[in-house]
Order: C-alpha cells, then structure tokens, then sequence
C-alpha cells in the first residue's frame, strides 16, 4: 500500500442496482408513515446508530408510480408539496405545487431554469462554460419515496426532486443524481456507504441570542424547553430518527445529530432538518442561523459528515488488524478523503465565511490530519465501544452548513473510492491539539480551496464537467463578492441565508 504516493485511478461504468421499496413518511401524528394510509397506528421503524441498518436505500427508483399519495395527504390536511433543490451555493431552492397536481408532477416534472446552477448567495448570477444565461429548462421530478408531510408547516408536505432534461435524460449538473452515482459505484465494489450529518445553528430573537445559558450548559434547555421540544416532536413525527440535540459551544448553538442513512438519504434528511428547524424556529419568534460564521470572532457553525463501509452486514471500520480495528477497505477509503480534503473545502466549506470558521483549536478541524476521538483533526475515528465494535464510524469535521450535502456526500465517496483503487494507507495518527505540531494547514480561504478543487483530476471526473465547473463559477464568484469585506460584515452577510 502507498502512503499517499500512488496515482488514483478513474472508474466508469455505474450500472444500477435495485433495493426495496423506501417507505414513505408522514408527518401528521406519531411518526406515522404515509405506506401506512397515515391511519395505521404502527410506530416508527427500529433503527441503531452505526452499527444499525441503513434506513433508505441507496439505489432506490427516483420516484415510483405504485403509490398513490392524494387520498392520504388529503386526510393529513396536505394541500401543497414543496419540491426542493440544493444549488452549487447551498441554498435550498423550491417550487411548490398544489397537491391535486402531485401525481402529474411525479410523471413529467415541473420546469425551472438550469441557470440556478450558477446562483450566488446573494441570488446574483455568474457563468460557467456550461451553464448560465436565460435559455433552457429542466424538468424536477419529485422523489414521492421521500415523499413527507410537514409537522411544523401545516397543510405542506415536502419531497426533493431529481432534475431531468426535457427528453427525459438526467441533467448532468444535478447534485442529487450525484451522489447516487457515487453510491452506485461504490456498490460496484460491493460497498455499502452509510452517512448522517450533525447540524448546528444559532438561535437568536431579534438583535440578541435567544438563551443566555453557558456552553452545553442544562440552563439552555430549561431557557428554550418549548422550543426543543417542538423541535424534537417535530423531526420525529417526520420519521426522522434523532440520536441526540444538545447546546453546543457558542451562545444560543445547538446541534442536532441524526441515525445514518443511505447518502441519498442521509443529504435529504440534512435539508428537512434545516427547514423543520427554520419552521419551529419561526414559531416561537426566533431566527436560526445556519451560516458557518454568525460572529466573527465567535466559533461558528459546523455540519460535520459521520461515515461507515459495510460489505455484506459487517462494519469495515471495525474488526479488522489496521489502526484502532480498521480494515485495510477503511484504511485505504478514509486515506482518499483526508489526501483530498483540501480540494473538498471547495465542496464542504463553500464560502468565504467559512473560513472565519475554520480556524484552530476550535474543534473545527483545521488540520489534515486523523486521529481516534481527536476533535481538533479534520478527520476523527471512533472506533466504537468494546461491546459496540459495529458502531466504528469515521467524522469529517471541517464541513459546515453553507454546503450542499449531496456535492459533500458524493465528493465524499469519490474521494474515499479513489484511495481504495490506489490502496492508500493512513498517516500516523495524531493526538492532542495539531497546532503545536507542525501538522499540515488545510486551505485558510477559499481562494486556496478552489485551487486545490481545481486541480483534482479525482473530482473533475467524479462531478463531470458542468458540474464540476459550476462549482469553480460560483466559488470564484462568491470569492470576488466578498473581496475586502471585514470580517464581522461576511459573517452579518452570510449568516441567514442559509
């Protein structure tokens, strides 16, 4: 095995594989599932934590035409469906649709403009090579197997589309059919990614933070317990398996921690977790903030990525006779991704406020290096209790919400494939705080992201062309946006438009 040294080869050929059904998910009640007419009393399905099974199937149909949603909805009191997207600048995107059209919908899709590729973040406009300009159009096509009643929105349900050309052909730049290309060839290799994503935001009520309560501290759960509660309630009554939600470090933080799922999955789950989120916030005359940086001088928000290989039931990040009970498949998968993370910050840390997060000592993860339960390296391994060895995941630290989960998840795998075909091997583990020993920097602005972005012949082939140069468009873009702005006025810019 190379340390780093040998060539990555590229792959092709993605052939499909079929799982089971996905069930549906209701959101109205007690986690009740739109499979079950919403009127079956069942509760929700049994899952674990990593060493659990994944929950959504990675290589389920797009969207299926066996169910019939209209009857249920209607008894749930749905009268809409928001179709959402997550373009290249991490914004969530939407068209909604009244419910009667759903099904027409599910069949040929509702337009929008492939120029929402090249969007910044404050809605101006660049061009890429392949994409910009006022002429063309997309067909979204609801995936009805995410299909998901809305608790904290009544009368709404939500579903994410994947995007298609007019003729029917996937639309080349969409993030979503990424990632499942990704999982398919990782299937391919006869590996099964499972992913689940920590989201942190700031809650605030006006121009102040909504608790004044210390760090992690109990006194924010008693100051906001209404507000948790709903938040709680809501994501279960969504089918959204919560492991835990706590005060994080920065005043008014939370963080959210979900079950893993498929990376299909597990990026649909990031985006209703910020909108459900945003919904119980609204309710309670609160603002949450997602931007990676609300203070400048504060330490921001992260939405770390947790990871697992399975081959056939068994947990490759456990039981075997590499470092701390990896297998050499772990081994060499999490070697691409921490080789690659300075040309994934382009993906995982987006804009140019992320790197006023991105800054040492502050659990963020500015280093590249790994290390087993070391919070300060990019790229942390836990290698699962004694009783617990299936629960072994890997944690990407330095991404934050500003990214699009689908481009971090695919980017992800790819990069993690990659070091599997050259069977990389890790570096010596770090422990303690890297900034006292002379480790590597990651990428300190996003200027020096997209150069190593630019320059990975792995992504460049993994994304495609359109996709991969919308990510340069609108990262150079943003960079030029924000050029010699202050830091405090990034983070006021930024910090709500996520």
């Amino acid at each position: 095995m190379s340390r780093w040294g040998g060539g990555f080869e590229d792959r092709d050929g993605e052939g499909a594989r079929s799982t089971p059904e996905i069930p549906l998910r209701g959101g109205a009640g007690e986690g009740r599932r739109l499979a079950d007419a919403l009127n079956d009393e069942s509760g929700m399905d049994d899952r674990g934590d990593y060493g659990g099974a994944g929950r959504h199937g990675a290589f389920s149909e797009p969207f299926g035409d066996e169910t019939a949603p209209g009857p249920d909805l209607e008894r749930a009191g749905v009268h809409a469906v928001a179709l959402t997207w997550v373009d290249v600048a991490g914004i969530t995107r939407v068209k909604t649709v009244p419910l009667a059209r759903l099904r027409e919908v599910a069949e040929r899709g509702v337009g929008m403009s492939p120029v929402f590729d090249v969007y910044l973040v404050d809605d101006s406009v660049t061009t890429s090579r392949h994409i910009g300009g006022p002429d063309g159009d997309l067909r979204l096509k609801p995936d009805l197997d995410r299909l998901t009643v809305l608790a904290g929105q009544p009368g709404w349900a939500w579903a994410p589309v994947d995007r298609h050309h007019q003729d029917g052909r996937p639309y080349e730049a969409c993030q979503r059919l990424f990632v499942r290309r990704m999982a398919r060839r990782a299937a391919e290799q006869g590996i099964e990614l499972r992913m689940g994503y920590e989201t942190e935001w700031v809650v605030s009520r006006g121009d102040t933070y909504a608790c004044t309560g210390p760090a992690y501290g109990m006194a924010r759960v008693v100051e906001l317990s209404g507000y948790l509660d709903d938040v709680h309630t809501a994501l279960r009554a969504q089918g959204l398996d919560v492991l835990q939600l706590h005060p994080e470090y920065s005043q008014g933080q939370f963080e959210v921690s979900l079950a893993p799922a498929d990376p299909v999955g597990a990026a649909d789950e990031a985006v209703l977790v910020r909108e459900t989120i945003r919904a119980a916030s609204l309710k309670h005359g609160l603002t949450a903030s997602f931007g990676p940086a609300v203070d400048a001088d504060s330490v921001g928000n992260g939405r770390h990525l947790h990871l697992s290989l399975w081959r056939d039931g068994r947990n490759l990040c456990g039981g075997g006779d590499g470092p701390f009970g990896m297998t050499p498949q772990c081994e060499a998968f999490l070697s691409g991704v921490l080789y690659a993370l300075p040309a994934l910050l382009a993906i995982g840390a987006p804009s140019p406020a992320s790197y006023l997060r991105l800054r040492p000592s502050r659990w963020a993860g500015a280093y590249r290096c790994w290390g087993p339960e070391n919070r300060e390296a990019a790229l942390r391994f836990i290698a699962g209790g004694p009783d617990d060895p299936q629960s072994a995941n890997a944690e990407v630290k330095c991404f934050d919400p500003a990214a699009n989960p689908y481009l971090v998840a695919g980017g992800v795998i790819a990069a993690g494939l990659a070091g599997l075909d050259a069977r990389l091997a890790l570096p010596a583990p770090v422990s303690g705080d890297p900034v006292r020993q002379d480790k590597d920097r990651l990428p300190t602005s996003l200027t020096e992201a997209v150069k190593a972005f630019s320059s990975s012949a792995v992504l460049r082939e993994a994304l495609g062309e359109a996709l991969f140069d919308a990510v340069i468009a609108v990262r150079t873009a943003e960079v030029e946006l924000f050029d010699g702005m202050p830091p405090q006025q990034l983070a006021e810019a930024t910090r709500d438009r996520y």
